[in-house]
């Protein structure tokens, strides 16, 4: 159980780092660790697919040092979804923290 609210978490994580600059794996791997989310690729990256599929994320990729490198930024509809599920967390925490 534990399992699926830290997935929501996460994801939240990457649609907020992703709406103020492009990221790619490794880099959120290492953000998403700094939080104490210990992800490995086989993890990370059917979540960014199926953000990607939800047209919650889009993906480009850049030659970087001669080896491509995928990143993801947040859509519009990625905006303004992030913006629905800060609206609900800050109603959360001010019931459950009061």
């Amino acid at each position: 159980m534990l399992r699926d609210f830290f997935l929501g978490f996460i994801k939240i994580h990457i649609l907020h780092h992703a709406a103020k600059e492009p990221v790619y794996g490794l880099w959120l791997i290492e953000e998403l660790g700094r939080h104490g989310y210990k992800l490995s690729p086989g993890t990370l990256y059917p979540i960014l697919h199926k953000l990607e599929e939800e047209k919650l994320l889009k993906s480009y990729s850049e030659n970087v040092g001669g080896k491509i490198r995928k990143y993801y930024r947040t859509t519009p509809k990625g905006v303004r979804t992030l913006s629905k599920i800060k609206e609900k967390i800050n109603e959360l925490i001010e019931e459950v923290m009061e």
